[in-house]
């Protein structure tokens, strides 16, 4: 009987320290520690965030193996994003994951944060639908940092088919919910204020991108240029229509990431498709990819539970143990990276 594998995942590549403990493909905890700071400034403010996380990950790692019942000589292995990401916040967690791997002579993992991101899908309950993508698939990964469409043809194959040009889209959706008002983050605020809006209510104008790019820069500007000129008109406009305006707005970005996953569907013929990313909950997002598959039967459509498409150390964990299974372990001289590097 082969063993059963426990590994620790370790994720501070922005403001959350995230911490998980996984057996095999179970997750047994889940801990994250929101830095609540940065509402304060409306966005994170890299200074902070690292302090925050060397404060925090002491207590998220202790927690994480008391809510897993285990004890620390039963971890298997320590993996960590490696990046891209805030760079200070990343050596808080490089640190800590060498330090523990030393102290506890278990071979240590560094993750790519995006790739992570991907594979959270093979964690065993991650899926809505409790189902795993079989290979290839095309991913849409989607975030506050990344737009991107990526085809997967293996666990640690994978090619980018298109990224953002300029502003990913939970970047863009965090700047316009400002200018309606909302804090930091405001995209999870804009979807909720959605709901009960109407979405035909202000037409937007869709930026034109060859291929499988994107650019949010545009549409970004023209959305806040359009808040400025109606509330010159009337202070009380955003008031007035934020249900709307909230609503209209992620129509237009749902039908743009839509399109662009068309046409690599089309350029691929492969319509297994995975959502990743903390954007990937935005709930219209969700609704038209879901409308898409019920049109064309051939399409597949894999969401993830909205707790694991935030950063989160269960989706660094299940990188670290798939890395694990191909011996594929770091060094103690491997060096944190910001920007994003190929996989």
């Amino acid at each position: 009987m082969k063993k059963k594998l426990i590994i620790l995942g370790i994720e501070t590549s922005c403001d959350d320290t995230a911490v998980s403990i996984i057996r095999n493909t179970k997750v047994l905890s889940n801990i994250i520690l929101h830095q609540k700071i940065h509402k304060k400034y409306g966005g994170v403010v890299p200074e902070l965030a690292a302090r925050y996380h060397d404060k925090n990950i002491y207590f998220a790692v202790n927690k994480a193996i008391v809510v897993s019942k285990i004890n620390k000589y039963q971890i298997d292995a320590v993996s960590f994003t490696l990046g891209p990401g805030l760079i200070g916040s990343l050596l808080i967690g490089a640190s800590f994951a060498k330090s523990f791997s030393i102290g506890l002579k278990i071979p240590l993992i560094s993750v790519n944060h995006i790739r992570a991101h991907i594979l959270t899908h093979f964690i065993n309950d991650a899926n809505i639908n409790n189902k795993i993508p079989k290979f290839p698939f095309l991913c849409l990964m989607i975030s506050g940092g990344h737009t991107q469409i990526i085809l997967v043809d293996d666990f640690f194959k994978m090619k980018i088919l298109g990224s953002t040009l300029d502003n990913p889209v939970g970047e863009t959706l965090d700047k316009i919910a400002r200018i309606f008002g909302f804090s930091y983050p405001g995209g999870p605020i804009l979807d909720f204020f959605s709901k009960n809006g109407n979405s035909q209510k202000f037409i937007f104008s869709k930026p034109l991108v060859n291929g499988l790019n994107f650019s949010f820069s545009g549409f970004k500007s023209q959305v806040i240029q359009f808040i400025k000129n109606e509330t010159k008109k009337d202070s009380f406009f955003i008031k007035k229509n934020l249900s709307d305006l909230c609503a209209s707005v992620q129509k237009i970005i749902a039908e743009i990431l839509l399109e662009k996953i068309k046409k690599a569907t089309l350029k691929t013929k492969i319509f297994r498709i995975v959502l990743a990313g903390g954007v990937s909950a935005n709930n219209e997002i969700r609704r038209l990819f879901l409308l898409q598959k019920k049109k064309n039967k051939k399409w597949e459509i894999f969401l993830l539970k909205k707790k694991y498409t935030t950063d989160n150390g269960a989706m660094i964990a299940i990188a670290g143990l798939l890395k694990y299974k191909q011996h594929l372990f770091s060094t103690i001289d491997v060096t944190s990276y910001s920007k994003f590097k190929k996989f």
